[in-house]
């Protein structure tokens, strides 16, 4: 009753304050289920003004116990709250309206983000960050060592997050470790800073045979999704990254972008320095106008087709490691990534 007050006060209706109030309980159950271990108010709060809603610790605490009573968290003494299978739940369906785009517009805004310079290797990146058993990491580490020596060009920059360590929102709980590596979308910030403008358009599934890409088996639009496609290819298993290293035939991950036609010479010349430079792997340059592996261009467009960052987790998870990836995750300067020998 004190919220209907306090939106009535401001010219606000019914209909749009239960909206608002729907929009930031979701923020809160989507706070708690990425943060991965217990959180507490004050933080809560203090991740909901970075995201740009304006609420306090009273505020969140207030919406809390509204949280606890429907079943959706869990309070877990002064630990804080964790999200429940019902909560898990009403995330996935709530505001699937008002979720869609949300790629897209976080893909965008890193690309903008991307700082690095193909000429001194410097500037910033984006990153995955996946999250794995500490038992798993040496099993992990040949894995990574096999994708990245096989000759395929997945990049072999990566770095080492200890636990407890907060990412991006993304915290690595007791037990386990971060593994950044190297986001091919920031090839579309190389690109954009080069001034070539380019469009992400769709994250794939790519059949491979006999060492050569063929086409998409599936593809997902960024912009109408909710959910980053090679987080839902992944949890579907429908990688077969080992097979393709192996024998050569199998199905990668991969993205595909476009950009203006009348720029293709010039960024034929940028991306070469890009595979040069190991920060990503191209698997087709298209011409204007044309599909690439199946996939419709724009009139006065031409399609490029990069390699996942992705696929050499999705490797591991092939192996029977539980991995927990999240893809197109945050900027990271590109000094901090080591490159695996």
């Amino acid at each position: 009753m004190l919220e209907f007050y306090f939106f009535a006060l401001n010219g606000m209706s019914a209909s749009t304050m239960e909206l608002d109030v729907q929009r930031k309980m979701v923020a809160i159950l989507r706070i708690i289920y990425e943060s991965h271990t217990p959180i507490g108010g004050r933080l809560i709060a203090d991740r909901m003004n970075l995201q740009g809603y304006t609420v306090g610790e009273r505020g969140v605490r207030y919406y809390l116990r509204i949280l606890d009573e429907r079943g959706f968290t869990e309070r877990l003494g002064y630990d804080g709250r964790v999200i429940t299978e019902r909560g898990i739940n009403e995330l996935n369906n709530a505001l699937v309206g008002d979720r869609v785009g949300f790629i897209i517009n976080k893909i965008e805004r890193l690309i903008l983000d991307t700082t690095f310079d193909i000429r001194t290797r410097q500037g910033s990146v984006i990153i995955n960050i996946s999250i794995i058993d500490k038992k798993n990491l040496d099993k992990t580490m040949e894995i990574l060592k096999l994708m990245i020596d096989n000759g395929y060009p997945f990049s072999p920059y990566i770095k080492l997050i200890e636990e407890g360590t907060v990412t991006s929102d993304i915290e690595i709980p007791e037990g386990k470790t971060g593994i950044a590596t190297m986001c091919s979308i920031t090839i579309d910030g190389i690109l954009l800073k080069n001034g070539i403008p380019v469009n992400p358009k769709y994250g794939g599934i790519l059949k491979v045979k006999d060492k050569k890409p063929l086409c998409f088996e599936d593809i997902i639009a960024y912009s109408g999704t909710t959910i980053d496609p090679m987080r839902i290819f992944i949890s579907k298993k429908m990688t077969r990254v080992l097979d393709t290293v192996n024998t050569g035939s199998g199905r990668v991950l991969a993205n595909f972008r476009e950009i203006p036609g009348s720029a293709l010479s010039k960024a034929k010349e940028v991306l070469s320095s890009v595979t040069k430079a190991r920060i990503g792997g191209i698997a087709k340059i298209g011409e204007p106008g044309k599909p690439v592996f199946n996939a419709a261009v724009d009139s006065g467009k031409a399609g490029i087709v990069v390699y996942a960052g992705t696929n050499i987790m999705a490797a591991v998870s092939e192996m029977g490691i539980k991995v927990t990836t999240y893809p197109i995750s945050s900027i990271i300067d590109f000094s901090g990534l080591k490159k695996l020998e």
